[in-house]
């Protein structure tokens, strides 16, 4: 097994990481190190949780030399401001024996501050594309001088809707640079980014998506409705012996709310939610009181959940199925991390049931089904999405046929009616023949005869 001697760290590099307790990379960090040192443009697929952040940290502080310039000459992407705080955080870390500057910026803090702060100068910028975006423009900030940049979890960058800055940032940046992205999933529009920017990047991929974690122990129940997967929510969080430390993850932020609002008469001191609807303060809040055992239970979508470093958690439970069977991997590689038993339960609709078998496909694996407990009430209760479609609901009560039979006669006068043309009144029509002749030839000309 590799340690971190066998990469050759700086002494102060060296101090730092022992300090954390660390004595061998991961995977992803052994495999990235060499590469990224090389100056390559690097490709990198992992799962949150694999150690990818000080895989593109360690390189980079490697060869970063003292400097007392303002500018920034590393750049960090990633998508939300938990991101940004935690890799400040883990690059303070690696600082601890060093004189290099780590800053981050993100929406939601006070631009005006962060416009004086970025003034006293960075070594390393951790960035939001849309407050990035922002300062740039500002002329708060110049990217000049930028050697390497780094794009994480470039995935939920996409689907957040960050294309068009990360555009204009990446062509403000200079030609002669080092790209490094890493995401955990690869999609048609991650590869188009890889491809228009991208010099024949290297790719590393450790722990693929479709790859099942062997001490998550996986369940699921078939549910009629959202309603009724509430109440089976319910019923089985009162077990709190057993159900301890509970992540829930539910796609929508409407669903989110909805499901938070039917869970607080129950559990109204055990639980909070995150979502990037919510206040900074209100998210950083709720991932504190989780963390520490405050709150038993903790409501999150996909994306505000991508990168949280949480500890613990005995169960996961999906709410829904994700469309992408990946994102069904981030979301119970949350539970069973670090060697311990972890539990996922899914809950899907018959609807939701060929996206279940998306997931099993992916991981060659096939997801146990429990039996729908007999005392959890179904409830009738239906969600927009979840009603039948009008034009349904038309052709099986015969409604269309019933108007079309209707229509019959009185739609074959109309149409003749409307192959008239309306003339106007009598007056205009005797107007229209006395009208002067319209002129012709050059109009100068005219005139001058």
């Amino acid at each position: 097994m590799a340690t971190f001697d066998d990469l050759k760290l700086s002494k102060p590099l060296t101090n730092a990481i022992e300090d954390l307790g660390f004595t061998s990379p991961t995977p992803i960090q052994e495999q990235a190190f060499p590469v990224i040192l090389s100056g390559k443009d690097v490709v990198g697929i992992a799962q949150t949780g694999t150690g990818k952040t000080f895989a593109y940290l360690l390189p980079i502080i490697k060869e970063l030399k003292f400097s007392n310039q303002v500018n920034p000459r590393v750049l960090i992407l990633v998508p939300t401001r938990e991101l940004v705080l935690q890799v400040v955080e883990e690059t303070e870390k690696l600082f601890a024996y060093m004189n290099h500057r780590v800053m981050g910026v993100y929406g939601g803090g006070n631009i005006n501050t962060q416009k004086i702060a970025v003034a006293e100068g960075m070594d390393i910028l951790v960035a939001t594309p849309g407050r990035l975006y922002d300062l740039v423009l500002a002329k708060a900030i110049m990217l000049r001088d930028v050697k390497k940049l780094v794009i994480d979890e470039v995935d939920v960058m996409l689907d957040l809707g960050f294309r068009f800055q990360l555009t204009n940032i990446i062509e403000l940046l200079p030609h002669k640079r080092q790209n490094i992205m890493f995401s955990a999933t690869m999609t048609e529009d991650v590869d188009a980014m890889i491809d228009d920017f991208f010099v024949a990047p290297e790719r590393i991929s450790i722990a693929v998506s479709g790859t099942p974690l062997e001490n998550i122990e996986q369940t699921s129940y078939p549910v009629k409705n959202f309603y009724t997967k509430v109440n089976l929510l319910i019923h089985l969080l009162r077990d709190k012996k057993t159900f301890e430390k509970v992540l829930v993850f539910v796609s929508s932020k409407k669903n989110a709310d909805k499901l938070f609002e039917e869970l607080e008469p129950f559990f109204s001191s055990e639980s909070c939610i995150i979502h990037s609807n919510k206040s900074q303060n209100y998210r950083e809040r709720s991932i504190t009181q989780f963390e520490d055992g405050r709150n038993r239970i903790l409501v999150a979508t996909d994306v505000i959940a991508r990168g949280m470093d949480l500890t613990k958690v005995s169960h996961v439970v999906n709410m829904d199925v994700p469309n992408y069977p990946e994102n069904y991997m981030h979301r119970i590689g949350r539970t069973g991390r670090a060697e311990e038993l972890g539990h996922s339960i899914l809950f899907y609709t018959e609807k939701e049931e060929s996206l279940k078998l998306d997931i099993e496909v992916l991981m060659n694996q096939e997801i146990r089904v429990q039996e729908f407990p007999q005392e959890v009430e179904i409830d009738s209760r239906l969600l927009p999405e979840e009603r039948p479609k009008k034009k349904d609901k038309e052709l099986s009560s015969g409604k269309n046929l019933k108007k079309d039979a209707e229509a019959g006669e009185a739609f074959h006068e109309k149409k003749l009616k409307n192959t008239k043309v309306n003339l106007g009144g009598s007056y205009k029509r005797k107007v229209k023949k006395h009208k002067k002749p319209k002129t012709r030839g050059n109009k100068k000309q005219n005139r001058r005869r």
